[in-house]
């Protein structure tokens, strides 16, 4: 385990110690798990807020996990519910592409992710209608289709599209349903998690059922980074990966 403190100005180098090395796979990109939690795993408040958990200095190093990725991906209703522009403005740093799984197209052209800046690709299903797919295309984003999948886009494929696209590391920041889905799939190289000094009981979980009934079915991580910012904590774990934990 390796346990650092990082000064005030380094968030590059913090955000390259949390990714870590990136693993080389024939057909997907290495994938970083990168979300922001309460002491007691809430990404957001019962209604939906989540505006902010972690502190200003970990969003900065959150910024810098990005600019260290080739695409950055959400769920359709995080870019409903929370709007971000999901791009790099924190630091110094090129903006990855970015990748919106919307398996029915109804992501809203207001929506910033769609703005002026880096390229965005909206993947979806035969679920989408023509009509939304030329309204999306107009407000400047590109469509991918790929097959359907248990939780709206199979992840496999979207991937396989991402990884033939030339994105060899791929940060997926929520929300909880893509970060749920990931995981069950098997899909994630490292655990990126930003765990802030507050409790809120009731809320949203950062990952939900994944359908282990006993405590060694869960999924193992190994080689735990832990840096201390402010009064957060962020912890990254390789998935999966063999070797002493």
């Amino acid at each position: 385990m390796t346990t650092t403190n990082p000064p005030a100005d380094d968030a590059v180098a913090a955000a390259a110690e949390l990714v870590g090395a990136i693993r080389a796979h024939p057909g997907r990109p290495h994938v970083v798990l990168k979300y922001a939690q309460t002491l007691d795993g809430r990404i957001a408040a019962t209604g939906g807020d989540a505006k902010w958990i972690s502190c200003e200095r970990e969003r900065v190093i959150s910024h810098a996990v990005r600019a260290r990725c080739d695409a950055v991906l959400v769920g359709s209703g995080t870019v409903a519910s929370d709007d971000p522009k999901l791009n790099v403005r924190l630091v110094e740093g090129r903006s990855p592409l970015r990748v919106v799984l919307d398996s029915a197209l109804r992501t809203s052209c207001d929506a910033q992710v769609l703005g002026g800046g880096p390229p965005t690709v909206l993947v979806t299903t035969a679920r989408a209608a023509t009509r939304d797919r030329q309204r999306v295309r107009r407000a400047g984003a590109e469509v991918w289709e790929v097959p359907a999948g248990p939780d709206g886009v199979d992840l496999p494929a979207a991937l396989a599209a991402l990884r033939d696209a030339g994105v060899g590391a791929l940060m997926v920041e929520g929300g909880a349903r893509v970060l749920t889905s990931m995981l069950r799939a098997g899909l994630v190289d490292r655990v990126v998690t930003g765990i802030a000094p507050r409790i809120l009981g009731a809320g949203v979980e950062a990952i939900g059922d994944l359908h282990n009934r006993r405590v060694a079915d869960g999924i193992p991580l190994r080689r735990a980074c832990v840096q201390v910012v402010e009064d957060d904590v962020l912890v990254a774990y390789d998935v999966g990966a063999g070797g002493p934990a």
